[in-house]
């Protein structure tokens, strides 16, 4: 059984869940004789790819393709999946984003499509109309031969909004990629109490509300902060929030790699989660992994992830926020609680079990 995943997601992320999961799962075929996996980016900068071993597959770092670099990058990839597609060569294809560019070349190749979510679908009024994410998913989801969505939440909202038929659909979770260190790294200049914060900031996020949520909870508690990993540095108009309501000098944003993040989960009284929507929310697994207590929305699919190991809020709702993470700031025995939940809700989540998963769908195809 020959698999071709294609290049997009590792042209448009460095680091990122979805470019994680297809070399998670491409890991995890390594030694299996039943299945090959062929990656058409050749040339990339994505850090999972570049950093882990897929058996006959080998990668160019962009940073080596000094003329032209994008556009050569570009090329290579494009003419690579180009010949796989139009050869025979391969007996499914799997896509990793939207960009229906291989459909003109992909003839009578069945094609699997996993879904991540339906953002763009649920607020479209918070992208740019310019925006074909949309179009490019529901063109796809018709045409391919089966849908992976990873969470039952996803499954859900691609039938109400695509209209795809259940029986089209498969769930396969995803896993944890964050393995802790035994040996505590030291961190600089970190506080002793903080709230985490993962990830991007914007959009439905919700970090605004958030922040309009738990800021007396930092004004109150001179020892406690927040830190933002990742999400690039503070915008014009975040700093001038965190002004107004006087604790600019309680916020931190840093860039970090899987090994530091790691560290400032095992390190947080809390790890917050107050997004609008997710399809699934690797953070969560992240957290369990590392022992952190979760505080969490209650909505999409965030619930189905963290099952009891997690205190949840309504995400709109600025006192339900500030209730649940004040309970779970002001008790040990509580944050101890959610701690052996999550380890035991882990155990249900691994890139193993979701190789397993999607070998199957493909099989079913095939």
């Amino acid at each position: 059984m020959k698999i071709l995943y294609d290049y997009q997601i590792f042209q448009l992320q460095q680091y990122g869940g979805i470019s994680r999961y297809f070399v998670e799962l491409a890991k995890n075929y390594n030694d299996d004789i039943n299945i090959e996996i062929s990656l058409s980016a050749k040339i990339s900068n994505n850090e999972y790819l570049l950093n882990n071993r897929i058996k006959h597959n080998r990668v160019i770092p962009l940073k080596y393709i000094f003329k032209k670099k994008y556009a050569i990058e570009n090329m290579v990839n494009s003419l690579f999946t180009r010949y796989k597609l139009t050869t025979n060569s391969i007996d499914l294809f799997h896509p990793t984003y939207y960009n229906p560019y291989f459909l003109d070349y992909i003839g009578d190749t069945p094609f699997v499509l996993t879904i991540y979510d339906m953002i763009h679908e649920k607020f479209s009024n918070m992208f740019s109309p310019n925006d074909l994410t949309s179009v490019n998913k529901k063109l796809l989801a018709n045409r391919a031969s089966k849908i992976i969505a990873i969470s039952e939440s996803t499954k859900k909202d691609i039938i109400s909004i695509l209209g795809i038929k259940s029986s089209k659909i498969d769930v396969v979770y995803l896993g944890n990629s964050m393995l802790p260190s035994i040996e505590p790294i030291k961190l600089k200049n970190i506080p002793n109490k903080y709230i985490l914060f993962v990830g991007n900031r914007g959009t439905y996020k919700n970090f605004y509300r958030f922040i309009y949520a738990i800021f007396p909870l930092l004004q109150k508690d001179a020892s406690l902060y927040l830190i933002c990993a990742g999400g690039k540095t503070f915008s014009e108009d975040e700093k001038k929030i965190f002004f107004n309501l006087g604790i600019d000098n309680k916020v931190y944003q840093l860039n970090t790699d899987d090994q530091t993040l790691a560290q400032l989960y095992k390190q947080a009284l809390i790890f917050v989660f107050p997004s609008l929507y997710e399809g699934f929310g690797i953070p969560i697994l992240e957290a369990f992994a590392c022992k952190c207590p979760i505080v969490c929305s209650n909505t999409s699919s965030l619930p189905e992830v963290a099952g009891d190991a997690a205190v949840y809020f309504d995400p709109m709702d600025n006192n339900s926020i500030l209730t649940a993470i004040s309970n779970v700031l002001n008790s040990n025995e509580l944050r101890k609680e959610l701690v052996l939940k999550g380890t035991e809700r882990l155990s249900f989540f691994s890139w193993e079990k979701t190789s397993k998963e999607t070998k199957k769908v493909y099989e079913s195809i095939l």
